[in-house]
């Protein structure tokens, strides 16, 4: 080979290397989601430039626009839904207000439960109570004695109904009673979950953790241990807990790592998946399904009506057994995070329901029969975390509290139960049963001319909205007026027990329908020319700017902005 040929090729090598470059990287861009949820560097940015203010007394009422009367008819409901509020349960907004000096998730959880700019009025004027002193069956009773119906689901927990927890809990005390609160050597109960596990996962090893975020870290550490890869794959607007990896962007203070944050049920997905060698795992929350590539639908980004859900189990299952495919072939780790719906949808979880198998499932929540608990099983190949062959090679993982003796043993009466004939009935025909009731809360709905329906996947469920509107968020007020107890993220999802027995369901229904109907005569969904979802997103974006610039002028004179 000449000289000539040889600088030709050195000069080529670096330029066909750019050229792979390039490709990968176009591939990756096309496989994130367009919206800001998926990118997370430029949605930290964003939520960094956005600036706070609160509208006042006047604006609060009128911020789309609308005419005085319907503001008097509107602040009229507002105030007699606050005082209801009030009087209903003194003791309980005594206390919550009293501690929220103190507890910084009550503090969190107030401010996020509105759009901030209505969240100081709101909270000021329309408070809550956050502490309870009993449950039983499907419902739960605050500190004046007051009854609601419960569509908290204790964030997950609450699969069979809270009777069902509480005896399992007096149960594991009764068994382990003898042993108390020794840690290290194990109750033989560990080994029964062990077995248990195992036989239910289709897995060779279990792995027992105090939470399901870090079981979920635990099965991440794993997979790059290995695979001897760096990178993981989540979807857009999954959750998997509060830890850095699964969770760039707002929130978050560290900037992305090893992290792709890229579209659910995509082919483009497929490809980035198919073709790069760095990815070591695939992290799935099934609980995605309901609303592919969207956040949680919490009621404080409910700033107009373009929130969408939807379940189709098919395709899902189509999507769940592409990605089965190419991670297979690609030797990637396929971790289905069941933390929240493990046990929900089938006695098997979501393995089970949709008939796919991960590489790794992590479980949590229901699982320690009521109390915290997270769990990995998956393949020996997997879960190993050492290597005999190189002895100073380790994945190492440790928790104080991992296998506690009364966490254990109420696993085991759960795992026990989980095997009768009465929870075992609760599954039959278990989507049928709770899509009629769906269907018929919507038909119910529509036929009183109310703009609002309930989507679900099993006993998941949210409300959408049909016409646009700024004052959504309001309907979880109602909601609760009505005796209904909802989470802190309101109407963005309701989590009903498996024993809802259809008396129970009507009798949220009739809630429900009520508390529409109050939110509508009271003016927050009257609608006006001008007004749909476009029209109010570009009016808050003017808003903001405006912020912006008044704080840009006030600061380059020296004054303080109006």
């Amino acid at each position: 080979m000449s000289d000539l040929q040889s600088t030709w090729w050195l000069a080529l090598v670096p330029a066909l290397g750019a050229l792979g470059w390039g490709r990968r990287r176009i591939q990756l861009s096309l496989a994130k989601h367009p919206s800001l949820a998926g990118h997370s560097r430029w949605a930290k940015r964003i939520a960094g430039w956005i600036p706070g203010y609160a509208y006042d007394d006047q604006f609060v009422f009128r911020a789309d626009g609308a005419p005085d009367a319907v503001e008097a008819r509107r602040r009229n409901g507002f105030f007699r839904l606050a005082g209801q509020l009030t009087a209903r349960h003194p003791r309980s907004i005594a206390q919550s207000m009293e501690a929220s000096r103190h507890i910084s998730d009550l503090q969190f959880t107030r401010a996020y439960r509105v759009p901030f700019q209505f969240s100081p009025y709101v909270r000021s004027h329309l408070k809550l109570g956050g502490f309870a002193e009993g449950s039983s069956g499907v419902s739960i009773t605050d500190l004046d004695g007051r009854e609601f119906y419960d569509l908290t689901g204790s964030y997950g927990v609450n699969v069979m109904g809270y009777d069902f927890y509480k005896s399992c809990m007096e149960e594991a005390s009764r068994r382990v009673q003898a042993l108390g609160p020794v840690l290290g050597n194990l109750h033989p109960c560990v080994a029964w979950n062990a077995e248990r596990l195992c036989r239910i996962s289709g897995k060779d090893e279990v792995s027992f953790h105090m939470s399901g975020t870090e079981a979920v870290m635990q099965a991440v550490r794993l997979a790059r241990y290995h695979t001897r890869r760096k990178y993981l794959v989540r979807f857009c607007g999954s959750y998997h807990g509060w830890w850095d990896d699964v969770q760039p962007g707002p929130g978050n203070p560290m900037p992305p790592g090893c992290t792709y944050t890229l579209k659910e049920m995509d082919e483009a997905t497929l490809r980035v998946l198919a073709t790069r060698r760095d990815i070591a795992c695939v992290l799935v929350n099934p609980l995605q399904a309901l609303h592919p590539n969207r956040p949680a639908p919490g009621d404080s980004t409910l700033v107009d009506s373009s929130r969408t859900a939807g379940f189709e189990r098919e395709r899902y299952t189509e999507w769940l057994r592409s990605l089965r495919e190419v991670c297979t072939r690609r030797g990637i780790v396929l971790i289905f995070d069941e933390v929240f719906l493990g046990f929900r949808l089938a006695p098997g979880g979501a393995q089970e329901y949709f008939g796919v198998s991960a590489d790794l499932v992590t479980y949590g929540k229901t699982l320690g029969g009521g109390f915290p608990v997270g769990v990995i099983c998956g393949s020996r190949r997997l879960m190993g975390r050492f290597r005999e062959d190189r002895p100073a090679d380790l994945c190492f993982a440790r928790g104080t509290f991992n296998s506690h003796p009364y966490v254990m043993a109420a696993m085991q009466v759960f795992l026990e139960r989980l095997e009768t004939p009465e929870v075992r009935a609760l599954y039959d025909t278990l989507d049928e049963r709770w899509n009629r009731r769906c269907a018929a809360l919507n038909a119910r709905l529509e036929g009183a001319g109310l703009p609002v329906r309930v989507a679900n996947l099993s006993t998941v469920w949210t409300f959408l909205y049909l016409i646009p509107s700024r004052y959504n968020w309001m309907l979880q007020f109602y909601l609760r007026a009505e005796g209904l107890a909802l989470s802190w993220v309101g109407s963005g999802r309701l989590i009903f027990s498996l024993n809802y027995s259809e008396g129970d369901f009507q009798a949220v229904a009739d809630r429900v329908v009520r508390a529409a109907s109050a939110m509508q005569q009271d003016g927050w969904w009257d609608q006006f020319p001008g007004l749909d979802n476009r029209s109010i997103r570009r009016g808050i974006l003017r808003e903001m700017l405006g912020r912006v610039r008044s704080k840009r002028s006030s600061a380059e004179a020296g004054t303080a902005p109006a």
